[in-house]
Order: structure tokens, then C-alpha cells, then sequence
């Protein structure tokens, strides 16, 4: 069966019947106390919420309610869930939110056995990033009209987005005072507030100074603005914004808009830094990972391009 569209879940959703007020309450309490013990991000929270009223209401369609659900119950509802297009990672998802919130019951003495705990988590699907080849990072580099000073400033992020592996909520909350040029290194806040040094590198440093000295003044005018890029309007621009501009700039190089994204230029700083035989402890340094393993990802990227240029080239590839 074909992964079901959101307008297939939002039909279905319509057609389920109202939560019960049990569950309904049940599942508020716990979102309350896990946002003020663990401070989740809304949209987690969110997702907790739609992910248990799901199996709330499916449970009420059977005669049962969300928190007497056993572990039969539960891995019935993940069967149907399979059985209706749900894809693995939405399932993996699910089974985080159940975890969660009959643990949650357990710790409460509500519950003195927690259903979701020995539930396995569906295998996902290796996703490997999407890194650019360098000659395709070239030309959306070149991509930019560097005769104005918005296509300037362009030139500037785009280069500094490469040579420095930012995320684009890096790129769009870097305040002026983040960059040293004398030093050539520039100062980013991660996730977490995790703070990191990067080098800038010479294309980055030299197109970055050109923007200072000549867009820059232009876009600011008289005002003193803090974010080291800023547009007509003197405000930086949005992550959207950031989103918009590399999908143009890369229409005009004649990639594919709909196959990059601005964490695409941080996919392709660690693949090309890798293939050009960059230490992996190095790497996560610069990208400002946490753990190593989730810079290990870079080097199946690396391999799986090295096999696909030896069979493109070799003779008996």
C-alpha cells in the first residue's frame, strides 16, 4: 500500500469519533509535566499530542481507552498503522510518544507496567545527505550577480555557508561582531548554545570583505544594524528567505531547485572536506556534532561516491 498524504490523514482524522474526555485529560496532564520537567519544543510536543489522540481514538473505536491500553493493544494499533501506509519513520515516531507517556504513568504510580517498553522500533530506511559535486558548488557560487549588492551579499552567504558547514539558522541569526577577519575564523552558536570556531578559508574571507566594504554600507545606510547580513530592508534574512535564495541561485546554475537546499552546502562541506582526506574527529569539530557518529554518516556519502565514479569510469566497472 502506497504511503498515505496528509489530506488522506486529515480525511480520516475528520471521520474518527471525538476524544473521550478520559484520554483527553490523561493526555494533557502528561504533556504538561513533560514541557515543565524536560522543556520540549513545541512542535515535539505537538507531535506527542497528535500521536497519542490517534491511538486514543482508534482505541475508543474498540471499546477501550488510551491509558488501560496493554502491549497487545498497542502493537495491534502499530499493525493497522502498517497495514494503513504508515511509513516507518512516522511508526518510530509513535512508539517515542507511547514511551513516553506510559512511562510517564509508571513513574506516577498510575500504571504498574509499562506496554511500549518492549515494543521494537520499526527498522528506518538509511538516508544518506545529499551532497553537491564540487563543479555543481562552483557554479551556484558563481551563481549570484555580483553588480548589485543584494547578488554581493549573496555571494558572501553562499561562499561562507561552504566554506564553514553553517546550518542556515546558524547563517541567519550571525551577528556582525561573529566574524574575525584579521584572524580569519568565525564564531558560530549551535544547536544548544553550543559555541564553535571555524575557520573561514580565502574565497570566503576575500568575497566576505567585499561585502562589508562595498554592499553592506549600501543595504545598512546610516543605521547600526547587528546581523552581519541584512537586506533592503536592514533586517537578516528569514531561514525561508535563506530557503528561497539558494533554490534561485541554483536554477540559475542549472541544478535542480527541487534537489538542494541550504543544508545541502553543509552536506557538501564534510563530503568534499572528507574525500580530500580530512580527519573525522576534525570534521565533527567544524560541523559542531555532539557525538562522532553522527559524523560517521559522511563517510558511507564519501564511499558511496567513490563506487559510483569507479563504476562510471572504470573499464570493468
Amino acid at each position: 500500500m502506497s504511503p498515505r498524504t496528509p489530506a488522506d490523514r486529515r480525511q480520516t482524522a475528520m471521520a474518527l469519533p471525538p476524544l473521550p474526555e478520559a484520554d483527553a485529560a490523561a493526555i494533557n496532564g502528561f504533556l504538561d509535566a513533560i514541557w515543565a520537567e524536560n522543556g520540549l519544543a513545541q512542535p515535539t510536543l505537538d507531535s506527542y499530542r497528535r500521536d497519542l489522540e490517534g491511538l486514543a481514538r482508534w482505541r475508543d473505536g474498540r471499546g477501550g481507552g488510551l491509558a488501560g491500553a496493554d502491549r497487545g493493544a498497542l502493537f495491534d494499533y502499530l499493525a493497522w498503522r502498517t497495514g494503513q501506509g504508515y511509513s516507518p519513520r512516522s511508526n518510530a515516531r509513535l512508539l517515542s510518544a507511547l514511551r513516553a507517556f506510559f512511562g510517564w504513568r509508571l513513574r506516577r504510580g498510575e500504571r504498574d507496567d509499562d506496554p511500549a517498553a518492549l515494543l521494537q522500533p520499526p527498522k528506518l530506511p538509511r538516508s544518506l545527505p545529499k551532497a553537491l559535486a564540487e563543479s555543481q558548488i562552483e557554479a551556484l557560487l558563481a551563481a549570484p550577480d555580483i553588480d548589485t549588492p543584494l547578488g554581493l551579499r549573496d555571494r558572501a552567504m553562499l561562499e561562507l555557508m561552504y566554506a564553514c558547514g553553517l546550518r542556515v539558522s546558524e547563517l541567519a541569526n550571525l551577528p556582525a561582531t561573529a566574524i574575525n577577519l584579521r584572524q580569519g575564523v568565525l564564531r558560530v552558536m549551535g544547536k544548544g548554545s553550543k559555541e564553535r570556531l571555524v575557520p573561514l578559508g580565502e574565497e570566503a574571507q576575500h568575497w566576505v570583505e567585499r561585502y562589508l566594504a562595498q554592499a553592506r554600507p549600501q543595504l545598512a545606510g546610516k543605521r547600526a544594524l547587528a546581523p552581519l547580513f541584512i537586506g533592503a530592508n536592514g533586517e537578516a534574512p528569514s531561514r525561508q528567505q535563506l530557503w528561497q535564495l539558494v533554490k534561485r541561485h541554483a536554477a540559475v546554475a542549472g541544478i535542480d531547485p527541487s534537489r538542494i537546499s541550504p543544508h545541502g552546502l553543509r552536506h557538501s562541506f564534510a563530503t568534499h572536506l572528507l574525500n580530500h582526506g580530512a580527519d573525522l574527529r576534525a570534521l565533527q569539530m567544524l560541523l559542531g556534532h555532539s557525538s562522532l557518529s553522527t559524523t560517521q554518516i559522511y563517510t558511507l556519502v564519501a564511499r558511496e561516491q567513490l563506487k559510483q565514479l569507479h563504476a562510471k569510469h572504470h573499464p570493468r566497472g
